[in-house]
């Protein structure tokens, strides 16, 4: 049974998932799990189909709570979820009335900045999930002990992108990189990717946020006549690469740069963790059942938040009995793996707390490739191609 209730303070509601009182165990332990979202002020996105849903990974923690429950019910195991919506002047408050409530599980849509600070707000008392942040930092030079990442991170991504780009020999990229710190680290990732990968990166230019109606009357007009001519005059390249972590430019240069060339990155070929796009594996059971749920289809947010909840549902089956410590200690194991519909179980990695998982690479309403790709090879692990290695973590845990 799911059972949704409003609350006040921030909680939007709580999903408490039953298996049927016959199949189940006479004393019954609950796992206590909390989803924070934080929204803060941003510039609307260039297309209002890329507005988020007002449930945006709370439908993915739904139905994560449901999955958990339909194994755990029979082992005498509840699963509640609590999910709270916060900005970025209300959220410390609301990360210590969960702490205060004793719930052991924190899954975050943050910022890293953020991110960072509820993982110390937490401490010992709480093992947090990162459920959306890509910085690399959080998985480097500001990782916590206390913090596991769902989400992939910039250097997994834009190393997947690497890969099939070398594979299709377009070695020679034109990258436009925006003028944010976010993007200005993501474009730091494609030039480390490219060197890893044996890609040249023939120029890069970076492109000025100066704000204005990017959805007024005359966007397109502007555009039509802008984009073309801050392209022009690049060296000769396979593919433009864009790095626009903050969606200001990126979905304006497909059939806009003044040379006819392909675009990846932030838009066109996009590195991705989930699609509606993606059948593989089984996958399309898991968009099926969402889209019964939420009645739209699944975003990476609200994949990458069911994940967080089957990580704590697979270790509640495998551990038994609820103890925290016990918990923690095998989700970090070599003993947890999940499976997750990407075609092999994922396991995290013991020196920066990152879940390793294949990327899908998506065009459109197609996935056209998932890496890694299979002619680049590791010594332990072929998920390991992809971002960070042990050998070059700046992770101190």
């Amino acid at each position: 049974m799911i059972n949704l209730s409003r609350a006040a303070s921030g909680l939007l509601f709580s999903v408490t998932a039953l298996a049927a009182p016959g199949a189940m165990a006479e004393e019954t332990t609950d796992y206590r799990v909390a989803v924070i979202r934080v929204v803060a002020p941003g510039p609307m996105p260039i297309s209002r189909l890329d507005l988020p849903p007002d449930d945006l990974g709370f439908a993915g923690a739904g139905l994560g709570t449901a999955d958990n429950a339909t194994t755990g019910g029979f082992l005498g195991q509840s699963f509640t979820t609590e999910t709270v919506l916060a900005t970025p002047e209300t959220v410390e408050a609301e990360m210590q009335k969960l702490l205060d409530a004793g719930i052991p599980y924190i899954v975050t849509l943050a910022d890293a900045a953020t991110t960072v600070r509820l993982a110390d707000m937490a401490g010992d008392q709480a093992l947090v999930i990162n459920a959306a942040s890509t910085d690399d930092a959080l998985r480097g030079k500001d990782c916590r002990a206390n913090l596991l990442h769902v989400a992939p991170s910039d250097a997994m991504l834009t190393d997947a992108l690497a890969q099939y780009l070398v594979w299709k020999r377009w070695n020679r990229w034109f990258l436009i990189e925006g003028n944010h710190p976010e993007d200005q680290a993501l474009g730091a990732a494609y030039r480390r990717a490219a060197e890893k990968f044996g890609a040249t990166i023939v120029e890069t230019r970076i492109y000025e946020d100066t704000g204005g109606a990017r959805r007024s009357d005359s966007g397109h007009v502007q555009v039509q006549r802008q984009m073309p001519v801050f392209t022009q005059s690049a060296p000769a390249h396979d593919i433009l690469v864009a790095a626009d972590h903050s969606g200001v430019f990126a979905a304006w240069l497909p059939y806009h740069s003044w040379d006819a060339s392909p675009v990846a990155g932030s838009a066109g070929l996009m590195p991705e963790s989930w699609s509606p796009a993606h059948e593989a594996w089984g996958a399309t059971q898991f968009q099926s059942r969402f889209e019964k749920l939420a009645g739209r289809p699944a975003r990476d947010e609200d994949y990458q938040v069911w994940m967080a909840l089957r990580v704590i549902g697979e270790a509640a089956t495998r551990t038994k009995g609820g103890d925290f410590d016990v918990m923690r200690a095998f989700i970090l194991s070599d003993k947890f793996d999940l499976a997750a519909f990407k075609g092999q179980k994922l396991t995290f990695r013991d020196w920066d707390g990152q879940l390793r998982q294949p990327v899908l690479l998506v065009a459109g309403n197609v996935v056209a490739s998932v890496s890694p790709q299979e002619e680049f090879l590791h010594q332990v692990s072929q998920l390991d191609t992809l971002g960070v290695d042990r050998a070059e973590t700046e992770c101190k845990r």
